[in-house]
């Protein structure tokens, strides 16, 4: 694996910007970033303002075009469509790390990431208002009907009926996954007067007049909406498919803007066309199409009665989309310039904060087994250091260690040639 080398300063922003402005001997300006999918523009000025050199793709990038330009940068962005896998991963030779410009993420293999010693950053709740508002949007939608009325409308059809619509006041929302969103959602529908329950594979702080209940099961019998908020695991993979659905109330409807793999949607669309549920909102799917714009999207949902479908938009807004844009910038800038690894969800967080400029920075990767840490610190035992941190998540563990100046090319090139390092470089 091609090591790297780069001297890094900190951000002007921070508080060792300043400190150590003038001690790099490899120009951040060639510190390669390529953002995909139309990644906010708060992240390309924010990138842009460290003198990295930026890229920006407005799509996805198919697989061969893809292998090659992850070979050449030292950070990728991506959103929801563009997926990492190990195949992909390997051929990031010169990757630091990377940015998911979105809650999830699911599309990046993340233990090939972390074998291969790049963490991977998210943004777990800056669209949590966006998602919320517009669960909420639909949840009333559907009580309407306002779906196939407006449907019938644009046909020309004057369809004025009351039958089958009612108000969300007095109703049961039942949410499955009281995280970030399904929290949010909690307090706006309160707020609307309807009574909250909700489930969670572990105890939550109920907010408001919401109550946890002891099981899925319990949840799907009383609740008049469901509205889904898991992340993609193995667990949640067809969590709500033909046996949970007929839990559910004759006449009531279910949410999805989680992840498309969690409800089983041919057991839906039957539930739909059978009447047993009154209705569906569907934000994520199975499958979806590579491109932001494309005509080959194929649902067995299509065409079901009172169903709300919509391209995979919950966290789009702009405020979602800047608020994502600054969070995981900010990320991708602090494990670049200090190697911080908080917010990354396949390392150990590591932060550590500057000793002053008489010190270097090394920070290495290795494989995380008995006997590693004592081999790093028999090569450390002959200089004088100044700060070393440890952290081990999974097979890897992450050091960050300070040393005199003088000492540093020394002891990277001692550290690099154990046996279980992943990657080793001199940070400043």
């Amino acid at each position: 694996m091609q090591q790297s080398n780069f001297l890094v300063v900190g951000s002007p922003s921070d508080s060792g910007g300043e400190l150590m402005r003038g001690l790099t001997s490899f120009p951040k300006s060639k510190i390669k970033v390529l953002l995909l999918e139309g990644v906010s523009e708060v992240a390309v000025r924010r990138l842009r303002a460290e003198t990295f050199d930026v890229e920006t793709v407005r799509s996805t990038l198919p697989p061969d075009q893809l292998k090659q330009k992850i070979s050449e940068v030292h950070a990728i962005g991506i959103r929801s469509v563009t997926e990492l896998t190990e195949d992909i991963l390997k051929h990031a030779s010169r990757a630091l790390c990377v940015g998911c410009f979105c809650i999830g993420y699911n599309q990046v293999d993340l233990q090939a990431a972390q074998r291969l010693g790049i963490p991977v950053f998210n943004s777990p709740f800056c669209n949590t208002r966006s998602v919320a508002e517009l669960i909420i949007a639909q949840i009333i939608s559907l009580a309407r009907r306002l779906g196939d009325r407006n449907k019938e409308l644009h046909s020309g059809i004057w369809n004025k009926s009351a039958k089958g619509c009612f108000e969300v006041r007095g109703k049961v929302l039942g949410i499955v996954g009281y995280g970030h969103i399904g929290s949010q959602l909690s307090v706006m529908a309160e707020a609307m007067g309807m009574r909250v329950l909700f489930h969670d594979i572990i105890p939550k702080l109920a907010l408001g007049n919401s109550r946890q209940v002891d099981s899925l099961d319990t949840l799907l019998k009383e609740a008049d909406f469901l509205s889904l908020h898991v992340p993609a695991t193995p667990e949640t993979r067809n969590m709500i498919a033909a046996p949970q659905i007929a839990l559910l109330k004759p006449g009531s409807y279910l949410l999805n803007a989680s992840r498309g793999k969690v409800v089983d949607i041919p057991a839906l669309a039957n539930a739909l066309k059978s009447g047993h549920l009154a209705g569906a909102y569907v934000d994520v799917y199975p499958v979806e199409p590579r491109e932001s714009q494309s005509k080959s999207f194929e649902s067995e949902l299509i065409g079901c009665p009172n169903t709300i479908l919509s391209p995979h938009i919950g966290g789009s807004t702009e405020e979602a989309q800047e608020a994502i844009g600054e969070d995981v910038a900010s990320k991708l800038i602090n494990f670049i310039n200090l190697g911080s690894t908080v917010g990354a969800v396949n390392f150990p967080e590591v932060a550590v904060p500057l000793s002053g400029p008489t010190a270097h920075r090394i920070l290495n990767i290795h494989h995380n087994r008995p006997g590693v840490l004592k081999d790093i610190n028999n090569i450390l035992s002959e200089f004088n250091v100044t700060r070393q941190v440890l952290g081990t998540q999974g097979s890897v563990g992450y050091l960050i260690v300070e040393v005199d100046r003088e000492a540093s090319k020394h002891i990277k090139e001692a550290i690099t040639k154990l046996p279980a390092n992943i990657r080793t470089r001199i940070l400043f």
